[in-house]
């Protein structure tokens, strides 16, 4: 009786990890017992807490490694056709996609478009993929880049 606290602040077993955070902090204490009913189950501690946010913290996905996986999708479907644009580069944020390269007919243009929006996760692609003329040197911008262009 000399070493307890005469009346402790306990949680129940089915307490929220907020409720027990809240409580702890209110109460300034290090570990906090917890009842199902009049019987102690067990004890929170600190440490329990920081494995338990460390946890979490794991198991929240890295939108970085999302936008990477799909590019590198969209790369490997591309890569190997014929079609393919020349220098492609893919970019991806959040899932928007953004295709550079030179193309060497529209045709080339709409089926890596395709490609891309085919990949899951993809929530839009933005054209970026220009057209150069091998013969006289003309270069086209895509048509998203030459609307861009007009209004900016």
């Amino acid at each position: 009786s000399e070493v307890m606290t005469r009346d402790p602040k306990t949680s129940t077993e089915d307490a929220t990890l907020d409720d027990i955070v809240e409580t702890m902090e209110k109460n300034h204490i290090k570990r906090l017992p917890v009842l199902r009913g009049d019987t102690l189950v067990g004890i929170v501690s600190r440490a329990n807490l920081v494995q338990a946010v460390a946890s979490l913290a794991r198991d929240i996905p890295d939108p970085t490694a999302d936008d990477d996986r799909i590019r590198e999708r969209i790369i490997r479907a591309i890569e190997k056709e014929e079609w393919r644009p020349l220098n492609l580069e893919v970019l991806v944020r959040d899932g928007i996609v953004h295709l550079s390269g030179v193309i060497a007919d529209e045709r080339s243009r709409q089926a890596t478009i395709v490609a891309a929006e085919n990949i899951e996760g993809v929530r839009l692609v933005h054209d970026h993929l220009c057209w150069v003329d091998a013969m006289s040197g003309l270069y086209i911008p895509s048509p998203e880049d030459e609307r861009l262009s007009k209004t900016g």
